[in-house]
């Protein structure tokens, strides 16, 4: 057996921490920006999203591929590849790819005559930054980085039993 394969597992869920940590830095930046008016461009914050892609088209079938088992289909459309063993590269199983990008909803428009940012209407350009969005965000990144950390040490558990036996 390749030690690769052996500390798979920890590498999935030590990318998926990774993923839900950027997230919570952003969730982070926008909770602390909520109520900017004016940032260094002229404008209003705009919040920060954390985009996620898959780099692998065959994510399912490269997992086929992997498996110690031999599996067949009932279908070669359904898999590609047909018959499918053991073998492969490690390093076709997916990664995820992240993106910080800017949300493009427009600024809240709030009527506030009396704020120096005022336009002149006395509306002022207010980030488009909704606190309990953000608050379900952040519930569900920490609720991802923990189930990472379950995965995590349940591996370490399996690999420390099977030093035992």
């Amino acid at each position: 057996m390749k030690l690769d394969k052996v500390f798979a597992g920890f590498n999935i869920s030590s990318r998926g921490m990774s993923v839900q940590r950027q997230r919570m830095n952003s969730i982070a930046e926008n909770l602390a920006n909520a109520e900017t008016t004016k940032t260094a461009t002229g404008g209003p914050y705009r919040r920060k999203i954390v985009e996620l892609k898959a780099r692998s088209a065959q994510i399912f079938s490269s997992a086929f591929r992997q498996a110690s088992v031999s599996l067949s289909t009932t279908d070669p459309a359904h898999v590609s590849g047909g018959d499918i063993g053991m073998g492969g590269d490690p390093s076709t199983l997916s990664t995820i790819d992240t993106k910080d990008t800017v949300d493009q909803t427009p600024p809240q428009m709030v009527y506030d005559p009396g704020n120096p940012d005022a336009d002149t209407n006395g509306y002022v350009a207010k980030p488009n930054v909704n606190v309990v969005t953000e608050m379900v965000n952040m519930i569900s990144a920490s609720r991802s980085f923990e189930a990472n950390v379950v995965a995590i040490n349940a591996a370490k558990n399996m690999a420390k039993d099977s030093l035992e036996i």
